[in-house]
């Protein structure tokens, strides 16, 4: 039988097919040599019922060249399943594929079996099958990896023909074939991940690793297990996974999975355990403890909250004990890896796995049951897909119809249970009521809401599941398949919420951080009653009668405690059907209590006051008397419970053990002051750490009180005395409430504003204290200590030895220590092997450069610059470093020896004080020789040229060179060793005679100029010769040196090494200053930068590779770019194409790409097939997932090579690693080995199936990206119709697939419940594929990140940090740093650039130490897997209420006692929005998903359980933030309208005028705090701060000068109206969603019409509202009212004002050009005309959007309507005010005249509802009479105006004060009709309303674009407009312009 040659995968593009005309054997050429090229059938785009014979059709397509008949047999066979698997074709799309398959197998029929070799289909497959086996068999074991490429793809086709053959066989009645190989199928091939488990793989060297076959070894015992004779029946090989799969019914696919993870797990830990060579091979019991503590760590604290007995039992034989605890592991993670969606709950699989480990446990020790007296089997028996359809489908069910109740996010959060309120069910023993097998009876399974409709309905919501009724059968019992009667759905009942309720309030902030407010409001008082007293002293605040009226204080404190009481009940009444009794009652008591004490207090304090007890001390104490009264006493006994709480904060470690203790003591105590929830308790830190955080925080609040008394309380009292005093009895408008006294109304006015700040200024103090601390623990940590070039340079020569210390290992026992300083260890003889960490420092630093040039950040130039050669000379101590550092060095130093005067000792010593001119030198004089040595072939040359360089040398060594070499003549010879190496450099043969001139030139120049005394070696020459024939002699000889035949050796040889020393020996002779800027690129100084820095920072040890810790990469992928097309790059919707932005944003990069590409321009680039090259340039550069994909693949690259500096040898390292890599296969395979089992890159495609199906090409692309990278895996979730009775019911699996042969491969396949996409899309897209990460850590990186490859060397160092102790714990989550890479263009990026970065370095530093409440900020974090596993996974998934999903698996890891911690030692690249509308979308997001956290639970328990101090940290930097901002703006609002109250009543001339109270300094100081807020300084200060510790100070001052000149003010002022507007209106109504932005990679501008729709409401209303107040209040204030202060705050509302109504125009890129305005009229008009209805988008349309606009109002509830009511009352204020200033009033404060006002107002109404019902009746038919009608009324209105102003003196300033009065009203009026809709919707006035509303939308539309037109008439506005926005592209001289103009060109 010939040799089979392996099929390659035949690509889909062939279209021909060439007749085969030669019978040959069935092998087939690897290079496609046949003639016969047949159509392969489409394998890929199949229908999702059929997927399972796409593998038949891929077989096919491989060897139809070959062999056509079995390939068509197999198509065949093909066909036979699908028609099997869906006979009538109902599936989607299933009859096209068939009727296309049946058209190609009739075509086919014929011309196969007239090319068949064998007489039957039969002979002919196993012909075929037999040669592939035979292939297997022959080279199994084989080491190169093109072998075992092709021995894989054997593998596959034999497995395939195997199945068709066992087919074709057993219809034709031949059983032998089937009987004889039954297992071959085994045999060939079983699709793996990491790990080849089958037969085949044992080869492989990832399964060489003695713990990979220790792991393997332990999960193959399976002796002493019962049931093996049952299963052995079944399948002959078994492990541990295989018993636990046949024993509970777990699915195929998630036990292959779950196998292969655990041996990781076991093996990764098993390596680190020290062991010696000998015990390697066998697992330790340590690792196996090490995991069960790990993962068990959670079900162990549950069981004891719940106060049950583990069912986790060991055996009494000790050898039995691993087995045991092996197979509980295992049944953890099968439980786990099918949970799906109960994966967010861990204590419900600690319910379940409590359950099933007890059945275990009984199964093993063969226990018998009570009730039936048989063994103990599990209780759902082991059926396929019976854990799956039992246990994880009734859960399921639930979580799916109660998030169905969410109604997309606009439901109450009271009306259904979310994730949480699942799983913290099971925080109660009530869980166990549920029973095992589950009563799906029990209340827990019924879903009906009780106020939901259809009370006749069964109590579920219908929903078609994947599973079957004959599936649910096995699971339920007689009377539930019979179903249930009225009685029982009638008992049943919903539970409600769990222990809390989401409920939409403001109260939630006060209910969740009471301590804080109770604290501010009490220090409030005590300020406001201290400035009472006037004190003159500090020392009489220790006054009786003072101290007792500051204790009165402790009223107020009851008072507060009785509304955090009814607060507690009222917002937990809905949770009240899961509540504990004992927690209700605790609520009652608290109630009682807080009720008791306010009555107590006040009365105690009204009896006794000023009623003392006092005692006389002692002589000589300076306490002389003291006395107290009964309310003191009283306050004491109130103050107890406070005591011991106090205590307990300063000795955490007892209170930790209080409340994690079930001791009835612990108990008690803890019962009253904390809630017993599973979550929250032992949260405390250190002694140490309390102290550090409490430290900051008396600082920052000792600051902050200091200020609010002596500039905004103190100066505040007097003048209030001053206008409590004052009778004001004559008012300038109607009074309503004249008989209030004492001014009350006045007071409020002037007070309410500095209250509002003085709650809102702490967080000002925080920002000032962050930036303080922040930037000096930066400074501390070396932080910007390498910053630029220059310094880089200078540092350079440590940098080997800094590398050497952080990044390579030391011995194994020192690897868990830390570095605490580089210096200390630097200046340390320690054992190891210095000049062999420099080799491996040259290798990693040519790596980097490499990596740099492969990003096309440096040119090739560039790269021979940074580069350091690698040659033995470093073993010597002699490094050769770059060139870039030895720039100009040899030039300096032949100009100080030209000019030298003295000793060879001071010539060497003065070139020697600079180490690099030294090794410049040193290097070109041994360059010179080698060259000479390697050209000069001639003996009589080689003789002479050695002679001469030994002189040289003897000269040096007698300390005589000054003498003996003429040091002038040295430049010269440079000249000609220049000239010289360009020639060697050209290579050009046709050069020789011109190299001989040049080496006879030099000659001449050694020995005739250069040496003073000439040459001894050439005079020893001559005196060979006669001493009569000198003159002849010489004559003869000099022409023949060089020149005779094989004298020299050109043109060189090409040999890398010599042509690469030979190119750097020119650089060295001519490189000048210019290579002190290299690199040029900023990014690459920025990463080189930053790289140096950070080894110099403290970091933990880097391990081996192979001990240190693995991990895993995940990233969730939807929608987003993959790759741009062609398409996309030559074209765009923004009319710019993305090819040419690029071209012109990256001018320097694209031009590197060229050189590499070796291509001139564009052109060349697609001539030359450079397309795909062009693709990944772009793609690389924009926010697309190839970006990501590489960036986290430089893992592996690094991981690679440092395995490979691990285990080489000095000789090998000397080859190169490249070098090596590429000639060592063996080497090769063990480096593979090990990435793979350290690290896994697993991107979770959510929709890459159906993109498959569809032929969507960003399926093609992910392909390709993991043809690319072997090593990514996809995982994404399969949407399939199953054939069952002809009805095709969904069924959705989690897939896992790889790349082989240029096709996706299903390695896993795990069926779900149901669509996974319960809740938020990402967590939900995260959650399905974690099960296919492995290690111990686990990456979350976003699709809008990137890596770098300098980075991932230091990623062991990180993972390090997870055996670190950080005082009482170890970290469950690392933070890292992140840099924006997208500031580098448009102004608002850039600003969006430093504020991004100050938050995710000043910020978090902080954060994380010493506040120690950093939580998750999104990405790029590294987690503890397992604990994460175990405490229900990275994120949180529940809808709404977890839109930012990130932030709460920080909340939900602290919560469950785990630590956060912050590194800046390692960063990863993040790219964010670079437009305002993008930007502003985010910041909406981040707003909404803020004030979805205010309302959460975690905010709440992490409030209630942080100590005081930590709970003010986690306030201000989470909520507080934006709470902050939305007090501040209501203090503007306060201010102005008490302003505004104060001048329309007349109250403010009677104050000023008649006390003179002309300066109230608080009011002022404290509004100009606050406007540091609206400036942008509250961000700007940590961002300066952070600049100046990484960029230097000067360069700080410098950036915040120039933002400010670009607007940035501007920018943050805008940024924050965007927070405060939707985090208070989402807090009010909801409405939070998620706002994709596009992260579009080009800059455009957007229409008028985009811009108002995105920001009428949130900003241009608040603009208009607020620049209303400031003229009414300008218009009628006093003249002499104008002192600076006040105008400074005048001028910062005015500021904001302008700000939130003109940024967007002037942020919008050619928003001021003319052309574009005139565009945007027509826009405008359009839209604001176009008439709304079913189906017209809001962008097409202003009724659509103005109905879309109030979709947070159509969801509000009763309360929040009524809110938005009083709300809207405020703009009556105008009318009622403005109308008694008229002088047509005549100065009437009669009640009428406000009457009057409404008239007119009606009249006004009446006239536009008259023109409006005009326009629809005449409009259309009758125009001119509708003409003539809107004439007549204009006449009327104008007449009539004409006769008031005669009659009643109705002035011109009347008119305009009317529309200053009534245009207010109107819109409260409008509101006012929003917030009532419901109940006005079906009347005559919502017509109205919407004309009113059309009417003013278009006022405001007006008077926004006027301004703006006005601009852009101006052509020199536009120019300075582009200035501003692109300043940053200008200063790197980018050319914006054209991309403007192409925008033109192109519209």
């Amino acid at each position: 039988m010939s040799e089979i040659v392996v099929a390659e995968p035949v690509e889909e593009t062939q279209n021909e097919i060439e007749e085969q005309t030669t019978a040959r054997p069935f092998t087939r050429s690897i290079t496609y040599g046949h003639d016969h090229v047949p159509d392969p059938f489409d394998s890929e785009r199949l229908p999702a019922t059929l997927r399972e014979v796409r593998k038949f059709l891929r077989v096919a397509n491989q060897i139809d060249s070959e062999e056509p008949r079995v390939a068509y047999l197999c198509r065949f066979h093909a066909f036979e399943k699908a028609h099997i698997m869906d006979r009538n074709s109902t599936g989607r799309g299933v009859r096209q594929f068939k009727t296309s398959l049946l058209q190609r197998l009739e075509r086919d029929m014929q011309d196969t079996i007239m090319k068949r070799k064998e007489k039957s289909d039969i002979r002919e497959l196993r012909r075929v099958y037999n040669g592939y086996k035979e292939y297997i068999i022959r080279h199994t074991g084989a080491v190169d990896f093109a072998t075992r490429e092709k021995l894989m793809n054997a593998r596959q086709i034999a497995s395939v023909l195997f199945e068709v053959l066992n087919t074709v066989t057993s219809a034709a009645g031949h059983q032998a074939l089937a009987e004889r190989d039954i297992n071959a199928k085994s045999e060939f091939y079983v699709p793996y991940n990491i790990l080849p488990l089958d037969r085949g793989g044992a080869n492989q060297a990832i399964m060489q690793l003695p713990e990979i076959r220790a792991a393997v070894a332990a999960i193959r015992n399976v002796r002493g297990l019962p049931f093996l004779d049952d299963f052995e029946k079944r399948r002959g090989f078994l492990d541990l996974f295989d018993w636990l799969r046949f024993c509970f019914g777990f699915q195929t696919g998630n036990v292959a999975n779950q196998r292969e993870h655990l041996i990781l797990l076991l093996a990764n830990t098993h390596i680190r355990q020290g062991h010696k060579q000998a015990s390697v091979m066998q697992l330790s019991d340590g690792t196996v403890d090490g995991l069960m503590r790990k993962f068990f760590k959670n079900y162990s604290n549950w069981c004891k909250f719940l106060g049950r007995k583990s069912n986790i039992r060991w055996p009494y034989v000790k050898q039995e004990a691993q087995q045991h605890k092996l197979l509980y592991i295992g049944l953890y993670l099968l439980i786990w890896g099918e949970a799906a969606n109960l994966r967010f709950m861990p204590e419900c699989l600690c319910y379940i796995y409590h359950h099933m480990a007890y059945e275990l446990h009984s199964m093993l020790i063969g226990a018998v049951s009570m009730m039936t007296w048989e063994k103990v089997t599990p209780a759902y028996g082991g059926g396929p897909e019976s854990f799956l359809n039992n246990v994880v489908s009734p859960i399921y069910r639930v979580i799916f119809e109660e998030a169905e109740k969410n109604k997309n996010g606009t439901a109450e959060h009271s009306t259904w249970r979310n994730y949480d309120d699942l799983n913290e069910f099971f925080w109660s023993p009530d869980c166990f009521e549920l029973g095992w097998p589950m009563r799906l009876d029990h209340d827990f399974f019924y879903v009906k809401s009780p106020g939901s409709r259809s009370p006749g309905s069964q109590g579920s919501i219908k929903v078609q599941f994947p599973w079957k009724k004959s599936k649910e059968k096995g699971r339920m019992n007689k009377d539930e398949e019979l179903g249930e009667t009225a009685e029982e759905v009638n008992q049943k009942k919903w539970l409600g919420k769990t222990n809390f309720v989401e409920i939409r309030s403001f109260w939630q902030i006060f209910r969740s951080f009471d301590r804080m407010w109770s604290f501010l409001i009490l220090s409030l008082q005590a300020l406001i009653i201290i400035a009472c007293h006037d004190l003159s002293s500090p020392l009489q605040l220790f006054k009786t009668t003072i101290i007792e009226d500051v204790m009165s204080i402790f009223i107020t404190s009851a008072i507060l405690k009785l509304i955090q009481a009814i607060l507690d009940i009222a917002f937990t009444w809905k949770a009240r059907q899961t509540m504990d009794s004992q927690l209700i009652l605790k609520y009652v008591l608290k109630l009682i209590v807080a009720v008791i004490w306010t009555i107590v207090l006040p009365i105690y304090y009204a009896e006794t006051r000023r009623k003392y007890t006092c005692f006389s001390s002692q002589s000589g104490s300076w306490l002389r008397e003291w006395c107290y009264s009964s309310y003191m006493v009283a306050v004491g006994v109130y103050l107890m419970t406070n005591a011991i709480d106090m205590v307990l904060f300063f000795v955490p470690a007892i209170a930790m053990y209080i409340e994690t203790s079930n001791c009835k003591i612990c108990t008690i105590v803890s019962w009253w002051t904390q809630p017993r929830l599973y979550v929250g308790r032992g949260m405390q830190e250190d002694q140490v750490s309390v102290f550090r955080y409490m430290l900051f925080w008396v600082l920052l609040l000792l600051s902050k009180f200091s200020f609010s008394y002596y500039f905004e309380i103190k100066p505040l009292i007097e003048p209030t005395r001053h206008i409590m005093r004052i009778g004001v009895r004559k008012y300038e408008w109607h009074e309503l409430f004249p008989g209030v006294k004492s001014n009350v109304c006045a007071v409020v006015a002037v007070w309410a504003p500095i209250i509002l700040v003085y709650f809102m200024d702490t967080q000002i103090w925080y920002s000032v204290f962050c930036t303080i601390f922040g930037g000096v623990y930066g400074i501390i940590h070396h932080l910007g200590e390498i910053r630029t070039l220059v310094m880089l340079r200078s540092t350079f020569q440590s940098l080997p030895s800094a590398f050497s210390a952080r990044l390579i290992p030391l011995s194994l026992q020192n690897d868990g220590e830390t570095r605490k300083g580089f210096f200390d260890h630097l200046f340390k003889e320690v054992s190891r092997n210095e000049k062999n960490d420099v080799v491996k420092f040259v290798i990693v630093w040519n790596q980097i450069i490499s990596s740099f040039r492969e990003e096309d950040l440096i040119s090739n130039r560039e790269m021979d610059l940074m580069v350091m050669p690698l040659s033995s000379e470093i073993f010597s101590g002699q490094v050769r470093w770059p060139i870039f550092l030895l720039a100009n060095k040899l030039s300096t130093a032949l100009s100080i020896a030209r000019d030298f005067m003295g000793r060879d000792e001071h010539l060497f010593r003065k070139i020697q004080k600079d180490v690099l001119m030294d090794c410049a030198v040193r290097e070109c004089y041994n360059s010179l020789k080698y060259i000479l040595d390697i050209i000069v072939v001639g003996e009589t040359e080689k003789r002479i040229v050695s002679g001469i360089f030994g002189e040289i040398e003897e000269s040096i060594q007698g300390s005589t060179l000054v003498d003996d070499i003429k040091m002038s003549e040295l430049p010269a010879l440079q000249s000609k060793c220049i000239e010289l190496i360009e020639l060697l450099v050209e290579g050009n043969g046709q050069l020789h005679a011109k190299v001989v001139k040049l080496l006879q030139d030099i000659f001449e120049l050694v020995t005739t100029d250069l040496m003073v005394n000439g040459s001894r070696t050439l005079n020893m020459l001559y005196s060979q010769q006669s001493e009569d024939n000198v003159a002849y002699f010489c004559r003869e000889l000099q022409p023949q040196l060089f020149a005779s035949e094989g004298s020299i050796h050109f043109p060189l040889a090409d040999n890398d090494p010599l042509f690469e020393q030979i190119k750097r020996f020119l650089l060295l002779l001519t490189v000048k200053d210019t290579a002190l800027d290299v690199p040029a690129n900023l990014e690459a100084r920025r990463r080189v930068s930053f790289f140096a820095t950070s080894l110099f920072m403290n970091m933990p040890n880097a391990p081996k590779v192979r001990n240190m810790l693995s991990f895993s990469v995940l990233t969730p992928h939807y929608l987003e770019d993959v790759k741009y097309s062609m398409k996309e790059l030559e074209s765009s919707k923004e009319q710019v194409p993305i090819m040419f932005y690029m071209q012109k944003i990256y001018p320097d990069e694209w031009k590197n790409f060229l050189e590499r590409m070796e291509s001139e321009n564009l052109d060349a680039l697609k001539s030359n097939n450079k397309e795909d090259e062009l693709r990944d340039w772009t793609s690389f550069r924009g926010q697309t997932l190839s970006r990501t994909v590489r960036g986290m693949m430089y893992y592996r690259k690094a991981l690679k090579l440092q395995a490979f500096l691990d285990m080489a040898e000095d000789e090998d390292i000397l080859q190169g690693y490249d070098a090596f890599e590429r000639g060592n296969d063996t080497l090769s395979e063990q480096l593979d080995a090990l990435a793979d089992m350290k690290f896994t890159h697993v991107v979770s495609c959510q929709m890459f199936g159906a993109q498959r199906s569809s032929g969507d090409p960003h399926a093609q692309d992910i392909l390709d990206l993991m043809d690319r990278y072997p090593s990514l895996r996809v995982a994404y979730v399969e949407e399939k119709e199953e054939i069952v009775a002809n009805e095709p019911p969904k069924v959705y699996s989690s897939v896992l697939v790889k790349a082989v042969n240029h096709l996706d491969q299903e390695i896993y396949r795990i069926k779900l419940p149901g669509p996974p996409n319960i809740g938020e899309g990402k967590p939900e897209n995260q959650n399905h594929a974690i099960i296919f990460t492995r290690g111990e850590a686990l990456q979350t990186i976003d699709m809008n990140q990137d890596n770098y490859l300098e980075e991932a060397f230091k990623m062991r160092n990180m993972l390090q940090e997870f055996l670190q102790q950080h005082g009482q714990r170890n970290p469950t989550i690392l933070g890292l740093r992140e840099h924006i890479f997208t500031g580098s263009i448009s102004s608002l990026a850039w600003f969006m650039s430093y504020q991004e970065t100050s938050f995710v370095t000043i910020g978090q530093r902080l954060l994380a130490n010493p506040l120690r409440v950093r939580f998750h900020y999104g990405h790029p974090d590294l987690f503890d897997r397992v604990f994460h596993m175990t405490q229900g996974g990275v994120s949180k998934a529940s809808k709404t209420i977890n839109l930012s999903e990130d932030v709460f698996a920080g909340f939900n890891s602290v919560l469950r006692r785990g630590y956060i911690t912050y590194h800046e030692y390692m960063q990863v690249g993040k790219g964010r929005d670079v437009g305002l509308n993008q930007i502003s979308k985010f910041e909406a997001k981040v707003a909404n998903g803020n004030s979805e956290q205010t309302l959460s639970r975690d905010i709440y328990r992490l409030g209630r359980r942080f100590d005081f101090f930590r709970m003010l940290s986690c306030y201000f930097t989470t909520v507080g933030f934006y709470f902050s901002s939305l007090m501040s703006v209501i203090a503007v609002y306060v201010f102005l309208y008490g302003q505004l109250y104060l001048v329309l009543s007349g109250l403010q001339k009677a104050l000023l005028v008649g006390a003179r109270v002309h300066n109230i300094r608080s009011l002022e100081t404290a509004l100009a705090s606050q406007s540091f807020i609206q400036l942008g300084l509250l961000t700007g200060l940590p961002m300066v701060m952070e600049i100046g510790v990484e960029r230097g100070f000067l360069t700080a001052i410098k950036d915040f000068v120039l933002m400010q000149l670009q607007l940035a003010a501007v920018f943050f002022t805008f940024s924050f109206g965007t927070k405060s507007h939707y985090y208070g209106r989402t807090i009010l109504h909801g409405g939070a969603k998620y706002r994709p932005t596009g992260r579009r990679v080009v800059i455009f501008h957007a229409s008028f019409t985009e811009n108002y729709r995105l920001y009428s409401r949130s900003h241009f209303v608040k603009g208009f509202e607020l620049m209303l107040l400031l003229i009414v209040y300008d218009m009628f204030r006093r003249s002499y009212q104008n002192s600076m202060a006040y105008v400074l705050i005048t001028y910062a509302i005015w500021f904001m004002s302008m700000t939130w109504l003109f940024a967007p125009f002037l942020f919008n890129p050619s928003g001021l050009s003319w052309q574009r305005i005139v565009d945007d009229w027509k826009d405008w008009s359009k839209w604001i005309r176009h008439q709304g209805g079913i189906g017209i988008q809001q962008d097409k349309s202003w009724q659509s959007w103005w109905d879309d606009e109030q979709a947070h109002l159509r969801r509000a509830g009763l309360s929040s309507r009524l809110i938005e009511v009083l709300l809207s009352l405020r703009f009556f204020l105008y009318q009622y005010g403005l109308v008694y200033h008229l002088d047509i009033s005549r100065q009437s404060k009669n009640f009428i005249v406000y009457v009057l006002s409404w008239v007119v107002l009606v009249v006004i109404f009446l006239l536009v509802k008259v023109v409006n019902v005009g326009r629809q009746w005449l409009s259309d038919n009758h125009q001119f009479a509708f003409r003539l009608f809107k004439a007549f009324l204009f006449l009327a209105v104008l007449s009539t105006i004409i006769t008031l102003s005669v009659i009643c003196e109705l002035s011109l300033t009347d008119l305009i004060v009317c529309c200053l009065a009534f245009l207010p009203t109107g819109w409260g009026l409008i509101l006012f009709a929003q917030a009532i809709r419901p109940w006005l919707e079906n009347t005559g006035l919502w017509d109205f309303t919407q004309v009113l509303a059309r009417a003013y939308d278009y006022g405001m539309g007006v008077v926004l674009f006027f301004p703006v037109a006005s601009l852009a008439w101006l052509p020199i506005i536009s120019a300075f407009q582009t200035r501003f926005l692109f300043n940053e592209a200008f200063n790197r001289r980018l050319h914006i312009q054209p991309i403007l103009a192409a925008k033109k060109k192109h519209t």
